[in-house]
């Protein structure tokens, strides 16, 4: 019995050695159980949503206010003419745009009749009908406190869809798995065939040779950035062909910045074997730390904007946030380059901050 309790006592000692096991059993179940609790929620809250009033009455004032005052809605900007919907929509400003009549008042008092127009972005079609249903419910609340038997009055949303008139689920969920896969594949994979020879001792050896170690890590990697092209390739093909979804924006940029991310993610891979001699530990850490992040914080299943502001704040650093956005943008959106440079400068510095410091702790490891 002595022998069995020195024996659990040095497992216990064992686990509690490595940070990286301690991080685990520990920081991980932490982690999910707050992205699940915030994230995972379907709800709707402080939508930013723009109005084009053309009445501007005390009326029309009143609706807005009331679309203002709601936890749904935070109207974002007043528009002043038909050409800006379009603008502040494909620069993701807003998610909806409410047009309201410029004879407002006048239908209401003469007619008791009265049609709005709302305009929402279905590049994500369960977030646009979902801000569709919140509006109208508003719409209708406003119709109630103007309604008698003497004056029945019917306030009518007239209802457009832009960009994804059918309201397809492929819309949004393509550019999500574009951004899971090339992630699974450029991140842990590359992270375990990095540390593979470690685990083997070949790594020693390979250094051996006439290569640099910055070519040996960088031939590692070749093979996963021809698998992404393939699987970008088949992706859209399948989007394409069987989806009918199609490429609205510039193919050649929709490939390269997608080949982009592959390099993002190739970093992050070699960043990860960097820093583990384990392909269990590299394993957990792609597929706990990064996989589901993807799916949780990058805006492909829950609205960012419904999150609390840290995990909103957190969401930056995940990757994939940025390129689901672009793909979004380019593919879906039509833009080009002058409307989504930000996002990938974000993909360009954290592909640079990757690969410095993965090289950095690399040489340091086997120095």
């Amino acid at each position: 019995m002595k022998q069995f309790r020195a024996f659990i006592k040095k497992e216990w000692f064992h686990i509690f050695r490595d940070r990286k096991t301690v991080f685990i059993l520990f920081g991980m179940p932490v982690m999910q159980i707050l992205i699940f609790g915030f994230a995972l929620t379907n709800e709707v809250k402080n939508a930013n949503v723009a109005v084009l009033d053309y009445s501007k009455d005390a009326k029309s004032t009143e609706l807005v206010q009331q679309m203002d005052a709601s936890r749904y809605f935070d109207v974002y900007s007043s528009l002043n003419r038909s050409a800006d919907i379009d603008r502040v929509l494909k620069a993701g400003k807003v998610k909806m745009v409410m047009v309201i009549p410029p004879d407002f008042t006048q239908s209401i008092e003469a007619k008791h009749k009265v049609t709005i127009q709302l305009i929402a972005d279905a590049s994500d079609p369960n977030l646009a009908t979902t801000l569709v249903n919140y509006a109208s419910s508003i719409v209708n609340d406003f119709q109630k406190q103007y309604f008698t038997e003497k004056i029945p009055l019917v306030v009518t949303p007239e209802v457009r869809m832009l960009y994804n008139p059918q309201l397809k689920g492929a819309f949004n969920f393509v550019p999500g798995v574009m951004a899971m896969v090339l992630m699974l594949v450029s991140t842990m994979m590359t992270s375990i065939a990095i540390v593979r020879e470690k685990e083997l001792g070949t790594m020693e050896i390979l250094l051996a040779s006439p290569l640099k170690p910055l070519l040996i890590i960088i031939s590692k990697t070749i093979p996963y950035l021809f698998l992404s092209l393939i699987n970008i390739s088949t992706i859209l093909l399948l989007s394409v062909f069987v989806l009918d979804l199609p490429i609205n924006g510039s193919l050649f940029l929709l490939v390269s910045l997608s080949m982009l991310f592959a390099i993002t993610c190739l970093s992050l891979g070699i960043l990860i074997s960097s820093s583990t001699n384990s392909q269990q530990v590299a394993m957990l850490i792609s597929l706990m730390g990064l996989f589901l992040p993807t799916i949780m914080l990058s805006g492909f299943m829950f609205p960012i904007e419904n999150m609390p502001l840290p995990m909103q704040f957190i969401s930056n650093l995940v990757p994939a946030k940025w390129y689901f956005y672009i793909v979004k943008d380019v593919m879906i959106k039509g833009l080009g380059i002058a409307s989504i440079w930000k996002e990938v400068l974000v993909l360009f510095g954290m592909t640079m901050f990757f690969l410095v410091v993965s090289i950095k702790k690399f040489k340091l490891r086997l120095s």
